[in-house]
């Protein structure tokens, strides 16, 4: 009879025990707020993306995949990247088009 009290006491303080650690002592929280787990991207940000960049771009995985967000903002800096490159060899070759005194020697770092 002993044991059995006993034991109904302990299964009590254990009750009380995980019902406050659940529901976490009111209003004060227990735990602090959570970084966000968004890494950097690892693309350089002080010169232009080239393709050993691309080739050693490494995602991290979510529990479901690729996080959205993080590859969403990639593509979107590798968009912008190829689209300014495009705007510069349009215009290299526009000033190749317009003639021999305009003409830019690439082959040369771009010296005339």
């Amino acid at each position: 009879m002993i044991v059995f009290f006993f034991l109904m006491i302990a299964l009590v303080v254990v009750v009380a025990a995980v019902t406050l650690a659940v529901i976490g002592g009111g209003s004060e929280a227990v735990l602090p707020e959570a970084e966000p787990d968004r890494v950097a991207d690892g693309l350089p940000e002080s010169r232009p993306v080239v393709r050993e960049d691309i080739d050693a771009l490494r995602l991290p995985v979510a529990p479901r995949g690729y996080r959205m967000a993080e590859v969403d903002d990639v593509l979107e800096r590798l968009a912008a990247e190829l689209a300014e490159r495009d705007a510069r060899i349009a215009q290299l070759t526009a000033s190749a088009d317009a003639g021999p005194a305009d003409r830019v020697d690439l082959s040369k770092g771009g010296e005339r």
